[in-house]
């Protein structure tokens, strides 16, 4: 594979409803810097027009095999090494009996035996075919095979019934072929990560909180899935939908945050705390609405749990990361931080720059020192903290006891 293949797709189209969807994942896929090669099979073109993925991508669409415009008239070897992976969306439960017992009949097919890259395929059909025991076979098979099956979803189906078998969103099919263009240094890594702000009632309408966004958690995670672990993420009230791939647990207050955590912190490697957690919650909470008084409301607070301590306090702790927003002295501020709760990386950065943001600057803080990174979109930063991590996970895991035999490194 050559280096132009970094940054590029193959998308392979089958016939079905679901093709009206990939046009927007061309376009968006575009957006995003991956160069898209579009292969649709004839059932594919009776559906939408190869034109219209040939404007979107900026490439010629192949669907024949024995296509004149490839020299060699070897388009199924020529195009399955010039990218970087194929993601077929939709895929028919034809397609993926085709696939699992190895035919190859057509040009996507044969491309798709011949492939020297990771090979991810989104199922769309009826909600009968998809539970037809000869399709789960398939998918079976093909998982075993090493493909990655993305979906499918349940809900409203073009046939009128009700059920799983629809095609994954754009954005969810984005988001899994963004991830194949990452390094998967942490893959086999089971990692649990709190996001977002806590809530702390006061009465039944009013209540504690602050202005995080959650964004700076949701992007960890999401990092940590294109790096190939196992996501669990511990979420605030936010309105942020969940990364592809990740298993979301939703709380409130910070005592359902801690014993969320406790809860699922035993099966995890890797403990990265991005929540903004309350310090403090009201020490009693009334069960009315407290009415106006002329003479003001006195609250009596009591200390909420340091979620952070306890799990690095455990007698086998993860490995864990820890956050701080600081709005003035950061670096003083985040080595105090770092040293009290005993972690080996700290993660610092000012409120007043990434609070409710889209894009943050951050310090990271170990015992090799400070490593300020550039500013960038939180998911860009994301990475590089992961990227971190990563480097640092073998050396790391082997003296805290976690030198996980299940953990594998992988390269993209």
């Amino acid at each position: 594979m050559n280096d132009s293949s970094t940054k590029s797709l193959l998308l392979g189209l089958t016939g079905g409803i679901a093709v009206y969807k990939a046009a927007e994942l061309t376009r968006l896929l575009v957006q995003e810097g991956v160069s898209v090669q579009v292969v649709m099979t004839r059932a594919a073109t009776r559906f939408v027009a190869p034109a219209t993925f040939q404007a979107l991508s900026g490439n010629p669409v192949y669907t024949d095999l024995w296509d004149p415009r490839v020299g060699n008239h070897m388009a199924h070897i020529e195009l399955s090494r010039a990218v970087r992976a194929i993601l077929v969306a939709p895929a028919s439960a034809d397609f993926l009996a085709k696939l699992a017992h190895g035919l190859a009949d057509d040009l996507l097919s044969t491309l798709c035996l011949a492939r020297e890259c990771p090979l991810l395929v989104a199922p769309a059909m009826n909600r009968q075919m998809w539970a037809n025991p000869a399709t789960q076979r398939n998918v079976a098979q093909l998982a075993a095979d090493g493909v990655e099956i993305l979906g499918p979803a349940s809900g409203d189906q073009a046939c009128g019934e009700t059920g799983p078998g629809r095609m994954l969103e754009p954005g969810e099919l984005l988001e899994a072929a963004l991830a194949v263009f990452q390094p998967k240094g942490l893959a086999g890594v089971r990692a649990l990560v709190t996001a977002g702000p806590t809530f702390e009632a006061i009465d039944t309408v009013r209540g504690i909180t602050n202005l995080s966004s959650g964004k700076m958690g949701f992007a960890i995670a999401r990092a940590l899935r294109e790096a190939g672990a196992q996501v669990t993420l511990v979420a605030g009230p936010v309105g942020l939908p969940t990364p592809y791939g990740v298993t979301r647990h939703d709380v409130v207050s910070a005592e359902q945050m801690f014993a969320a955590v406790k809860e699922r912190v035993s099966g995890a490697d890797l403990f990265i705390s991005v929540a903004a957690v309350a310090d403090f919650r009201p020490a009693h909470r009334s069960d009315h609405k407290l009415k106006r008084a002329s003479g003001g409301l006195t609250l009596e607070l009591t200390p909420n749990p340091d979620i952070l301590g306890y799990v690095a306090r455990l007698p086998r702790p993860p490995l864990c990361v820890a956050f701080a927003a600081e709005s003035e002295h950061l670096e003083e501020h985040a080595r105090a931080k770092r040293e009290a709760k005993g972690v080996p990386l700290l993660v610092a950065n000012l409120v007043q720059e990434a609070i409710g943001g889209d894009e943050n600057q951050v310090v990271l803080f170990d015992e090799r020192g400070r490593h300020p990174l550039p500013r960038g979109s939180k998911l860009e930063v994301a990475r590089a903290i992961v990227r971190h991590i990563a480097a640092a996970w073998p050396d790391w895991s082997r003296r805290c006891g976690r030198a996980a035999a299940n953990v594998r490194v992988v390269r993209p």
